[in-house]
């Protein structure tokens, strides 16, 4: 960045985690951590989301971000790979392409890029072992990616497991999956200190508001909310999870036939993570 402007175009694109999903401030408006850190620029900024629940990285690189480079972005966020993760046909190679291309095209634009990299979901959920396996592997994977690509373009990364408290559960929706209004409050305050340590105008987010319902607007909300939730995530979310579980005992099973399968991608995991303590973690997972 040659020039720290006063009134900035702050842009994001990605998944849920981008969209604010678990801080739903009114019905169907989602404010989530981008919308605390937009409303902390001190001379204000011109906001713009275009991330969208379940997106994944080729939707981003190719639907999302010509509409932010159209805006022209001082900063944007790039918040996308936790439904690559999840995903069966998980490509690590694809994903590190597509973030390294769309990091490419903003900083050429001049913009500031912001990266989060993901928690550890083996500390809000209770799962069985195989699937323990999988989200371990994986969420090591995508993180490897994240600093892989913040080292080649000097972009902000937030270290989201050093944020004190992190997987304390009151910071988390319901679902586990994602930041609930604090989880988002103390991710928006991660990445303006970042932001300040690069010159920007922004104060720290350090009022947050939340409302507490009654016994009989908690009821309200299960009934109408909660049970349509709960039977969603059972049609959508069980079957994935079973299927991915079996794909891992079968992949598990390749491997020690094979052990070149999983050489394959842990060599080009290996290759871009320069951490021999993060090395060890993706050997071992």
């Amino acid at each position: 960045m040659d020039l720290v402007r006063n009134y900035p175009t702050f842009v994001v694109v990605g998944d849920s985690a981008a969209f604010g999903t678990g801080d739903e401030i009114r019905h169907g408006v989602f404010r989530g951590w981008a919308g605390f850190l937009a409303e902390a620029f001190q001379d204000g900024c011109d906001y713009f989301n275009f991330s969208r629940p379940g997106a994944k990285s080729t939707e981003v690189l190719e639907k999302q971000l010509p509409k932010a480079l159209r805006e022209q972005p001082d900063i944007c966020a790039l918040i996308v790979g936790g439904n690559d993760m999840l995903r069966n046909t998980f490509d690590p190679i694809l994903l590190y392409k597509n973030l390294r291309s769309c990091c490419q095209q903003l900083m050429a634009m001049g913009s500031e890029v912001i990266m989060v990299e993901l928690h550890d979901p083996n500390k809000l959920l209770k799962l069985p072992k195989l699937m323990r396996r999988v989200l371990n592997r994986r969420v090591n994977a995508v993180n490897a990616i994240y600093r892989k690509v913040a080292l080649e373009f000097e972009i902000i990364t937030i270290k989201t497991r050093n944020i004190n408290d992190v997987h304390n559960l009151r910071n988390w929706h319901i679902d586990r999956m994602h930041p609930g209004p604090v989880g988002h409050f103390m991710l928006a305050r991660s990445v303006a200190e970042q932001l300040r340590r690069r010159g920007w105008a922004v104060s720290m987010p350090h009022h947050l508001e939340i409302s507490q319902k009654s016994k009989a607007e908690r009821i309200k909300w299960l009934l109408r909310n909660g049970t349509p939730w709960f039977l969603k995530r059972s049609v959508d979310l069980l079957p994935a999870a079973l299927v991915l579980i079996i794909y891992e005992f079968i992949k598990v099973v390749a491997e020690k036939v094979n052990p070149k399968i999983k050489a394959k991608e842990l060599a080009f995991l290996t290759k871009i993570e320069s951490d021999h303590k993060n090395i060890e973690l993706l050997k071992a997972s």
